[in-house]
C-alpha cells in the first residue's frame, strides 16, 4: 500500500470522526444526551456510565460506512 492511499484513509477517518464529532455537538445542544439503552449507577462515591446504545449505534454506522467504503 503506498503512502498516498494511507494518507486518503486517514484523511477519510479524519473527516469521519469530524463529522461524528459535529453530529454529537448538535445532538448535545438539542438536549438529546440520553440516548436510551445507557446505564448509569450512582453510587454513594461512584457513578458508572456506560452507553450501550450509543456503543451499537457507533458499531452499526461504522460497519456500513466500512462495507461502503472498503467494497470498492
Amino acid at each position: 500500500m503506498s503512502l498516498e492511499a494511507v494518507a486518503k484513509i486517514v484523511l477519510g477517518v479524519g473527516v469521519g470522526l469530524l463529522a461524528l464529532g459535529g453530529i454529537l455537538f448538535l445532538l448535545a445542544k438539542l438536549g438529546l444526551t440520553d440516548i436510551p439503552g445507557s446505564f448509569v449507577y450512582r453510587g454513594k462515591n461512584l457513578t458508572v456510565y456506560i452507553p450501550i446504545g450509543l456503543m451499537l449505534l457507533v458499531s452499526l454506522l461504522a460497519t456500513l460506512f466500512l462495507n461502503i467504503f472498503f467494497r470498492r
